[in-house]
């Protein structure tokens, strides 16, 4: 009796007993491939539905700040306070904001005429702003006691300054205007003036990685690179068109993409300017104004053609559009330092709040809803090369003249492209030679 042996079945009842009566029954399941003929087709199912799902929900407007009475020239994000942000305008005027609530915390005449820029120190306990007054002035960013606003340092330029971006760690800010400038808080002079050339500068902006450099856009063209260190510029680049705002990379200190009046964003390696990394292209006029996200893989842009896009900074379309019936051309765009809104200013005197995306749910996700929607991202994946789902995921609804300038726009670059390969087809071996299309825009580099 003591040789015999017994076989017993021994199961963990963690993986068949419910922990509570209101979760779900839980089953054994083989992952065997053989049992499973079906799987590819029912998870394509899944795909599309998840795809349609996604364009069901797809709402990314949240709200409006209203309350300027002219249009928004400009905005600035508070670095450590998500809630807080400011916005200057064509008459002068700066308004503070609460988006968590949506309200305007406080509003006050800085400026005679034209608020060009501000930007925000980083430890965030003062702005600087500039205007068409020539002046340069700081405020503090909390409330004041009393009703009368008076800035903590005002400094004056010879010239119209029309930008000013502030050092990540040191007490130094830079201005463009005839020159870029950078200053000190606690001088009235600037520290060093750098020179090439050119009738103006109308953006500046520091590197927030690599921390000494900044670039500028200028009115002849061209996008210049200076260090602080240096003694003069460091490197220009010239393209077709005015570039009308620039934007560093958050995540990689080498890369830049630039607002450009062709249409077109332009993203360029300062290791070679020799001609851009990538062309987004999509928008149907001028592009005014681009910021990245945090996370360095998408930056937004807004144009004179009424909409917002959404590229990621490795392709060349767009993901997104958003636009609404009332906004009009797009003076200023920013994306949100936790990557999930983005903050749009316009000629009507509003100031829009979106989702970075579109159908994303806001608030708290329960672990089994976030575990779902993690399954449908990835099934998303796996099936966006399929004709279906790639289709519907593409498909937007623009207003009816973005939708007649690409009709017009696409026309237009098909004659182009038909013109050139008839004079290459009718011409000598190698008299017309093929130039790739991100070769096409840079005129010339300088060092």
């Amino acid at each position: 009796m003591s040789k015999v042996k017994i076989k017993v079945i021994s199961r963990n009842p963690d993986d068949y007993l419910r922990a509570t009566k209101k979760d779900i029954h839980k089953l054994p399941r083989n992952y065997d491939p053989s049992l499973h003929p079906m799987e590819a087709p029912r998870e394509y199912v899944r795909a599309l539905n998840a795809v349609k799902l996604e364009r069901v929900f797809a709402k990314p407007f949240i709200g409006n700040l209203d309350g300027h009475r002219d249009g928004v020239s400009s905005m600035a994000k508070h670095p450590s306070r998500l809630a807080v942000l400011a916005s200057g305008a064509f008459d002068g005027e700066i308004r503070l904001w609460d988006l968590a609530v949506r309200k305007c915390t406080r509003n006050f005449v800085a400026h005679e005429g034209w608020v060009r820029a501000i930007c925000y120190t980083p430890n965030g306990d003062t702005f600087t702003s500039v205007g068409d007054d020539k002046t340069i002035k700081t405020w503090k960013s909390e409330i004041q006691l009393s009703d009368d606003e008076e800035p903590v340092n005002t400094l004056l330029s010879m010239s119209v300054v029309s930008g000013v971006t502030h050092h990540r760690s040191k007490p130094i800010f830079a201005t463009c205007g005839e020159h870029c400038q950078l200053w000190e808080n606690t001088r009235n002079e600037p520290i060093k003036v750098f020179k090439w050339g050119v009738d103006s500068l109308h953006h500046v902006a520091f590197n927030q990685v690599e921390t000494n450099l900044l670039a500028s856009c200028a009115s002849d063209r061209s996008i210049i690179l200076y260090d602080c260190r240096e003694s003069g510029p460091l490197r220009k680049v010239v393209l077709e068109l005015r570039s009308n705002a620039l934007s560093w990379n958050p995540m990689e200190a080498f890369i830049f993409t630039v607002a450009n009046e062709d249409y077109n964003l332009y993203t360029f390696d300062v290791r070679k300017l020799k001609y851009p990394v990538n062309i987004h292209m999509d928008h149907t006029s001028a592009v005014i104004d681009v910021d990245y996200s945090p996370t360095g893989r998408e930056f937004v842009a807004g144009s004179y053609d009424k909409t917002v896009r959404i590229f990621e900074s490795l392709k060349g379309h767009s993901r997104d559009v958003y636009h609404t019936k009332r906004m009009q051309r797009l003076t200023c765009v920013k994306w949100s330092l936790d990557n999930k809104y983005i903050l749009s200013g316009s000629d009507e005197m509003n100031i829009r709040l979106w989702k970075a995306k579109a159908s994303e749910k806001l608030g708290v996700l329960k672990p089994r809803e976030r575990t779902a929607l993690n399954y449908a991202d990835a099934l998303k994946d796996k099936f966006a090369n399929h004709p279906q789902i790639r289709r519907i995921a593409r498909h937007r609804h623009v207003p009816k003249h973005v939708y007649n300038s690409q009709k017009e726009l696409k026309t237009i670059k098909e004659k182009a492209k038909r013109k050139e390969a008839n004079r290459r087809a009718h011409s000598k071996p190698g008299a017309v030679p093929h130039v790739p299309e991100r070769r096409k825009h840079v005129v010339k580099e300088d060092e």
